[in-house]
């Protein structure tokens, strides 16, 4: 029996492509099986291995002239698969939740603090160049840098010293203990370049990048040299920023596309009728927000901020928004998908009353305004506008200012020239990650400049404090006492979680788990599909 259940293991594992043709008969022969058998086993589970070949065209639902291949700068949907396209990491979240190694092929620590990465052998550039510990180091120091504006450099700050123990092992030492490093290396942002070449978009990933257009298309061809087993299928791949959400729907309908992300819930009835369709929900960590920041007149003030906060009917937004592919947010960007989500923490409710109150005690008058686009999130103007509708209730006057699509990211969202607007965020494994990518007071991606109250500070000693927290109840407590923090103090409105929902073609085959750490299969696709 227990061979058996061996040799099922193992053709599974051929047929997924994490292990070879040689590795499977190796293994099965172990057990004893005469070649024959074991050839007819490899036969069987090749014959269900991914398909190699055909140009793959994606339609996304971002994209901006301001995009570049320098993965520091990566801030949508279509940088992160874009780069996840021609590059690779340390290690990435599997397609299962898992964290695995990726470029590094073990990692270990006795301590948490001081943390060793022991690197692949001969995985190669783009441009022939081996990989070794000095682009890893490199790499790393571009977002680290005193200098850097990466918006991984506040992941970093805990990084005392990089160093190299010959050409393929690299040693972190941290200022603290940090059980959660590894993930921390996979960020879709940290990159492994060449070393003094960063923004070209030469990487160690499935494809070659032939060319790539700001806001509008990049051509990758299938690297030949591809390292990863299993992986890559396509021979071409066109990526193609399509903001609108009827015409990217349109283009795969048409068989212009054979992918797209972000369905728009307002028409996936339409789409589930299509026969050549088919519809991918994940639920995970993703969520919408709307970040007010406290730099900015008049959300500096807590009784507005609190005003704001109680004056929103979240189920309603899940309800008209999400059209139920979701549920409500408490004000804090834990979901229930994470490990230690706060469920004790008491759910927001709409209550008119408690936000006259504030309001009347935040000494504010006049119209408030509210900046989104659709550029955001499907459906963020719409939101917008239920948020203004249901505020008039506890007298509180909103206006919805509709944003230009294009530049909405670098014009609108985090800029003091916008005081509140519509965001969303894709979550993060861990509830470290999230709160050190948008909430403490050393990102870049603080969006709502969250620094200057008692709060914040607290806030910030307890995430180093849980960070180096070896016990499970004890780190539980802390990130409890997080998330009721920025829920009460903090200026981000996060009044639901969204699920994931794109849709393909029916020509496109996936592996049967999808990732849910974000959209488009972790933004993985275009490694990990393939065409039936």
């Amino acid at each position: 029996m227990m061979t058996k259940i061996f040799i099922e293991q193992q053709q599974k594992k051929l047929a997924n492509g994490v292990i070879d043709r040689r590795h499977f008969m190796m293994s099965v022969l172990a057990t004893g099986l005469a070649v024959p058998t074991v050839l007819s086993l490899a036969d069987k589970a090749e014959a269900a291995a991914p398909n190699r070949g055909g140009l793959f065209r994606m339609g996304i639902a971002h994209g901006s002239t301001t995009d570049t291949l320098d993965s520091a700068t990566s801030e949508n949907h279509f940088t992160l698969i874009n780069g996840y396209t021609f590059g690779n990491h340390l290690t990435e979240v599997s397609n299962t939740g898992e964290l695995i190694p990726e470029l590094a092929e073990s990692y270990e620590s006795s301590d948490a603090q001081r943390w060793v990465f022991n690197l692949r052998q001969g995985v190669e550039f783009h441009n022939g160049k081996t990989m070794t510990s000095e682009d890893v180091i490199a790499s790393l120091a571009h977002h680290m840098g005193e200098d850097s504006t990466s918006a991984a450099k506040g992941l970093l700050t805990a990084v005392k010293s990089v160093t190299a123990d010959g050409k393929n092992r690299v040693i972190f030492d941290l200022e603290s203990a940090n059980a959660d490093f590894p993930y921390i290396v996979s960020d879709y942002h940290i990159s492994i370049r060449p070393a003094g070449d960063m923004a070209s978009g030469i990487g160690t990933g499935g494809y070659i990048l032939q060319s790539f257009e700001p806001g509008v298309k990049t051509v990758l061809q299938r690297n030949p040299n591809y390292w990863k087993d299993g992986r890559a299928h396509f021979d071409e791949v066109e990526l193609i920023s399509i903001i609108d959400p009827t015409a990217r729907q349109t283009a795969l309908m048409n068989g212009d596309i054979d992918a797209m992300d972000r369905v728009d819930l307002k028409t996936i009835n339409l789409f589930k009728r299509n026969p050549n369709v088919n519809i991918l929900e994940i639920t995970g960590t993703a969520h919408y927000t709307f970040p007010m920041r406290l730099n900015v007149d008049p959300f500096g003030d807590y009784d507005l901020r609190m005003a704001l906060k109680h004056s929103i009917k979240r189920q309603e937004l899940v309800d008209k928004i999400l059209l139920g592919y979701g549920a409500v947010g408490n004000d804090h960007p834990i979901s229930t998908a994470n490990r230690y989500h706060n469920s004790d923490l008491p759910q927001r409710e709409f209550d008119a009353d408690k936000a006259a109150h504030h309001y009347k005690k935040s000494g504010h008058s006049g119209k408030i305004q509210l900046s989104a686009s659709d550029a955001a999130f499907a459906g963020a103007v719409d939101a917008a506008q239920l948020i203004a509708n249901s505020a008039s209730e506890a007298g509180i006057e909103i206006e919805v200012v509709r944003e230009p699509n294009d530049g909405y990211w670098s014009n609108v969202w985090n800029n003091d020239a916008k005081g509140w607007c519509a965001c969303y965020w894709g979550g993060r494994p861990t509830e470290d990650w999230m709160f050190s990518a948008a909430y403490t007071n050393d990102t870049e991606w603080n969006d709502t400049a969250w620094k200057g109250t008692d709060s914040s500070k607290k806030f910030n000693s307890l995430v180093k404090e849980a960070r180096a927290e070896l016990s499970d109840t004890k780190r539980r407590e802390l990130y409890y006492e997080c998330q009721s923090l920025i829920s009460d103090d903090g200026g981000s409105i996060v009044p639901l979680f969204n699920s994931f929902v794109s849709a393909n073609s029916k020509a496109i085959s996936t592996d049967k788990q999808i990732a849910a750490n974000w959209d488009s299969d972790g933004a993985k696709c275009v490694e990990r599909w393939w065409f039936a």
